[in-house]
């Protein structure tokens, strides 16, 4: 005859499952996020869609710190998501390139889309503006950190 469940069996279960739910959510709460892979500049000089790809050989170079992508990648209004480097690229206007985090700041789950000016978290809805990373509409409640990148001719470089 099975035991009676106790207490600490449920509450155990009940812990397994939602760590298991939460793979790829770095954040330890609803208000802090996973930290980036670099630290965050107050200043983003430039940016790059989170809907366009990137071409293998600029995949391969981006990790080196070399070209993330081609300026003609970055279409006008909006960007890119690069999920290995975790950043996304935007172009809020022509010729002016930010960068930010890819990591969202409410659970820190991986952006996945750059679309009608926003760049937009899969998990819950949070919306951050392409100019600035500041947040369209919640549930996260801080931007998108900015990260470093600068535009060398036709290329977009991450640092």
């Amino acid at each position: 005859m099975p035991q009676p469940a106790t207490r600490r069996t449920v509450l155990a279960s009940g812990a397994g499952a939602l760590a298991l739910g939460c793979v790829g959510c770095g954040g330890k709460d609803a208000d802090e996020a996973a930290p980036a892979s670099s630290p965050p500049s107050p200043s983003m000089p430039a940016s790059m869609p989170a809907s366009m790809s990137m071409s293998p050989a600029a995949e391969e170079t981006a990790a080196d710190g070399k070209a993330l992508a081609r300026t003609s990648d970055i279409p006008e209004g909006g960007g890119k998501v690069f999920k290995k480097e975790k950043v996304v690229v935007t172009q809020p206007k022509k010729g002016d390139f930010k960068a930010f985090s890819a990591i969202c700041t409410h659970q820190g789950c991986t952006v996945n889309a750059v679309a009608d000016g926003t760049i937009d978290c899969p998990c819950h809805g949070s919306r951050f503006r392409i100019d600035d990373g500041s947040v369209a509409h919640g549930p996260a409640t801080r931007p998108l950190p900015g990260r470093s990148i600068t535009v060398d001719g036709k290329s977009i470089r991450l640092h």
